[in-house]
């Protein structure tokens, strides 16, 4: 299934692999197992991440990018995406809630998918699927052996078509600060996009950043 590759070597393309034109509809396929979305407590993720360590971060963090993000281990053994925002970014609890719960309906093949939430005083933080082979800025920009190769490059330009795709047909039509840091690659070495961009991203909670953001053709022509 996927691809065959290393952590640095997302090279090849089989033959065999069977045609990924699916329908949006299809994306949910192979969903089935993921945890509904649910509540997490802080307690549970700051012990996932040894207390919210530094080096769990793998994330770019800094002045320029406040909200970090780090991996973590449940108790059960799932690995996860832990984003904690700044104090000042959701100071509206109930627009976060509503923003979190309806990012976390989506479940497709082609995103780094949503499942669960904490907000407890004013700590925000979103769990998401984690995903073990790094970003496509990673392969594309730092790459340590050999570049990546055409036919992988083109298998990422066509999942994050169907990724945007099915979030469109979703109700979800606008992706914040689209960039190569948000495109990830799973167990299987196939490209995903981060759900963390569905959201909206504020440094203070009143101003939201679309850097590099995605508008379908027709929402730039009808709202």
């Amino acid at each position: 299934m996927g691809l065959r590759c290393s952590k640095l070597s997302l090279c090849w393309w089989p033959t065999h692999q069977k045609s990924t034109l699916n329908d949006a509809s299809d994306l949910e396929n192979g969903t089935e197992d993921l945890p509904s979305f649910s509540e997490f407590s802080f307690d549970q993720l700051r012990a996932a991440t040894s207390g919210f360590s530094t080096d769990s971060i793998v994330s770019e963090h800094g002045v320029k990018a406040p909200n970090v993000v780090y991996k973590g281990r449940l108790e059960d053994g799932r690995w996860i995406a832990v984003k904690r925002f700044n104090r000042s970014a959701w100071p509206d609890t109930r627009q976060f809630l509503e923003e979190a719960k309806a990012v976390g309906q989506l479940r497709s093949e082609r995103l780094a998918n949503l499942i669960g939430f904490c907000c407890e005083g004013d700590e925000r933080l979103l769990v998401a699927e984690f995903m073990p082979f790094e970003t496509l800025s990673k392969h594309l920009f730092h790459w340590d052996s050999e570049p990546m190769k055409w036919a992988m490059r083109v298998r990422v330009a066509l999942y994050l078509a169907q990724a945007l795709e099915y979030c469109s047909t979703k109700g979800r039509a606008l992706y914040h600060d689209l960039n190569a840091y948000r495109i990830l690659f799973d167990q299987d070495g196939d490209p995903r996009l981060s759900c963390f961009g569905l959201m909206k991203n504020s440094r203070d909670g009143k101003s939201y950043s679309t850097n590099l953001a995605f508008t379908p053709p027709e929402y730039l022509k009808t709202g």
